[in-house]
């Protein structure tokens, strides 16, 4: 049986499934049906302890950020780990592990940010974060770059104020 799935941007049939049978769908699709009980739900490659415990080490070890495993991967984690942590082995492992990798790079993020201040750059590269690293943290950004314009066109001299030198 095929079915058409209609809305938002997706738009495409899926199907048909056979009982037992591995089969790649959308998340959003296997999060509804492992909600009905009409599926198992196995969890990408990359979440596994092992990887996890790889990745976090070597984004601990650079100085710079490390690629992710997924573009999405807090999101899947979270969405995963919320409505089928009962079909992803040690879980809870998984879970200790990203928010390690998480927390990792979001002080390696501000820290960025504490030497783009100090450095007065004037642009800075985000090489291999994630949107939701980047919007994390984007208001934080914004305003600190708002008072550092502040500061810096109160700081300098008026076009029409004499300078004084002794």
């Amino acid at each position: 049986m095929k079915r058409s799935i209609q809305g938002g941007v997706q738009q495409g049939d899926l199907g048909p499934f056979n009982p037992g049978l591995p089969m790649e769908v959308p998340l959003w699709l296997a999060v509804n049906l492992k909600q009905r009980q009409k599926c198992r739900i196995m969890p990408p490659e990359w979440m596994d302890v092992e990887k996890l415990e790889e990745i976090r080490e070597q984004e601990r070890r650079e100085n710079t950020f490390t690629p992710m495993p997924s573009p999405h991967y807090m999101e899947f984690t979270k969405l995963l780990l919320n409505h089928a942590s009962d079909n992803i082995p040690k879980a809870d492992e998984i879970r200790t592990f990203i928010k390690d990798i998480w927390d990792t790079r979001l002080a390696k993020l501000r820290l960025s940010a504490d030497r783009f201040v100090w450095e007065q750059e004037a642009h800075a590269k985000l090489d291999n974060l994630t949107l939701m690293e980047i919007n994390t943290t984007a208001a934080f950004f914004t305003e600190s770059l708002n008072h550092m314009y502040k500061l810096r066109t109160n700081l300098q001299p008026s076009e029409g104020a004499q300078s004084q030198e002794y």
